[in-house]
């Protein structure tokens, strides 16, 4: 039986169209499958800031940050803290894309016309030894363009193929079976579904109206996650985090539903870690939502108080953008699915930045113009709508005010005024002093004596009850799904491995199919801008290794 293409792509987003990229490069034939409609186009990381992962870039030197291979190794591997027996691979490959990272990654990327925003963020900072969580150093590289300024250049070349006769492009395509002849799984069959007009993002209708069979010398699964799906998620979720969350937003669009893996598995498949997850802290409510039960989350500076459902501050070091998964396991002791940020107009105004591309109309639309406006801005303007239109947010002149409003918000008068007022009286009467027993304040002071931090991410210390810097505003965060951590075990030439460890002849994986790499390259917690660079290097890895297979 003839073959339809050399290889077939499951899943468009940046890992499929990375992986695809790469076999137009080497002249292969290439059938690139979506369940979504073609305006989706380029997945989950259309939405995206655009974060890149990189290590003693330009950008960081130009700041003064005096980062390493050898440091940053170090932050992976204390962060990942692998301990299991199937973590084999995905160390190997957490040792490989340091390299990356550290090596080729920004040139590979420079070359195909991507530019970094000047201000090197520092994500998940960590506030546990040397040796344990988080980076020692700003290392997360905001795109020019964010999400799609990441994905241009990777649909440029898909089209490119499409022109050539290489790529055949079948979106409404749902994958439900893989097959082998010969010993090899070489056979693609699913279901057509009906046509959608639905904008990016929506969901399109799930009638079927046709089915298909396909074959190829092999097959690259790049299918995503199972953020989508709250069922998966819940069932999927870690003893170590407590029960589930009664109430989640959603990170992603619904079709991010995991079922390829179980498709990817019934071949033959082994699926590792799949209570491995990353699930933000800090979501809240779109005010114009997108998709179903759409969540933002919101990329804290440091300076916020972070309270408990009660009004009790979090333990150090579970501050602002330090810890996700430690907060996480924190929140889901208390008995309740949210917290609080309490801060003013000074803190929002310098620090809250929203996750997005749509958020980020400034860095989206790479106008310089727009972005100094929003430097000089009181309140950037994605933010102000939140602020008059969000549905977690309460804006008060006053404390007494602020509670009353936090309580009827949450439909229990759990906030104690007095209590609160205690606790942030404390706290700004630290900051009369350059120096404090108060480890928060600490960390501002450490932060801000970063350049970046200092210019656009962390507000000049100041008393939350001054009310020069008022109003007051609390913000109720929302547990809000996005990553799956483990999945597809895969070698270093990102072959998809057996129960036995031997790879399942004809398949590939890449991206978060594959745990990014490997089926777990996070190990249990991220780094952070590490997400869209994994899809970069899995589905880079995955296209060449499947051209020189099918060669």
């Amino acid at each position: 039986m003839a073959y339809d293409a050399d290889v077939i792509v499951i899943g468009a987003g940046l890992a499929g169209l990375t992986a695809t990229a790469e076999l137009v490069d080497a002249g292969r034939k290439v059938i690139l499958l979506d369940q979504e409609p073609e305006q989706s186009l380029g997945g989950q990381a259309f939405w995206s800031l655009g974060g890149l992962f990189l290590v003693d870039s330009p950008e960081q030197r130009r700041l003064r940050i005096r980062d390493s291979h050898a440091l940053a190794l170090q932050d992976w591997m204390g962060t990942a803290a692998f301990d299991r027996p199937e973590d084999h691979w995905p160390r190997r490959w957490a040792e490989a894309y340091v390299d990356f990272a550290a090596g080729e990654k920004r040139a590979w990327l420079h070359r195909q016309g991507i530019r970094f925003f000047p201000v090197v963020g520092w994500a998940e900072r960590g506030g546990y030894d040397a040796t344990g969580h988080g980076n020692s150093v700003p290392r997360f590289h905001i795109t020019w363009g964010t999400g799609p300024g990441v994905l241009a250049p990777f649909l440029r070349r898909v089209r490119a193929g499409v022109a050539r006769g290489l790529v055949q492009l079948r979106f409404r395509h749902r994958v439900t079976g893989l097959a082998r002849s010969a010993g090899a799984v070489d056979t693609v069959t699913g279901e057509i579904l009906e046509p959608s007009a639905e904008p990016r993002g929506r969901a399109g209708g799930r009638a079927v109206v046709g089915a298909f069979e396909l074959r190829a010398q092999a097959v690259i699964v790049t299918s995503g996650g199972i953020g989508g799906n709250h069922r998966l998620v819940r069932a999927h979720w870690p003893e170590r985090l407590g029960s589930p969350p009664e109430r989640m937003v959603s990170g992603v669009p619904a079709h991010v539903d995991g079922k390829m893996l179980g498709v990817a598995e019934e071949a033959g498949a082994r699926l590792i870690n799949r209570d491995r997850m990353w699930h933000y802290t800090e979501g809240i409510h779109n005010w114009s939502p997108i998709w179903e039960n759409h969540g933002i989350r919101i990329l804290p500076g440091p300076s916020s108080l972070w309270l408990d459902a009660r009004g009790r501050r979090l333990p150090v070091p579970l501050f602002p953008g330090f810890d996700t998964l430690g907060t996480l396991e924190h929140i889901m002791r208390t008995g309740y699915h949210y917290t609080w940020f309490v801060l003013d107009r000074k803190i929002i105004g310098k620090e809250f930045a929203l996750s997005g591309s749509e958020q980020n109309p400034d860095l989206t639309g790479k106008s310089v113009r727009d972005v100094i406006g929003r430097a000089r801005a009181d309140v950037p303007a994605p933010v102000k709508a939140f602020m008059d239109h969000g549905v977690d947010f309460v804006v008060e002149k006053d404390l007494g005010a602020l509670v009353r409003g936090m309580n009827a918000l949450s439909g229990e008068p759990l906030i104690d005024e007095a209590e609160l007022r205690r606790e942030i009286v404390a706290r700004d009467r630290e900051i009369l002093n350059p120096f404090t027993k108060d480890l928060q304040v600490t960390a501002i002071r450490g932060a801000r004596r970063f350049l970046g931090d200092r210019l656009v991410r962390t507000a000049a210390p100041h008393r939350i009850l001054d009310p020069a810097a008022g109003p007051l505003i609390a913000v109720r965060l929302n547990i809000l799904t996005r990553k799956t951590l483990g999945g597809l075990e895969t070698d270093l030439s990102s072959r998809v491995l057996t129960e036995g460890g031997d790879p399942l002849a004809g398949v590939y994986a890449a991206g978060e199919a594959a745990g990014f790499g490997g089926g777990g390259v996070h190990g249990y917690r991220a780094l952070e801008g590490t997400f869209l660079g994994g899809c970069l290097f899995s589905g880079r890895t995955a296209g060449r290794a499947a051209a020189r297979a099918v060669g």
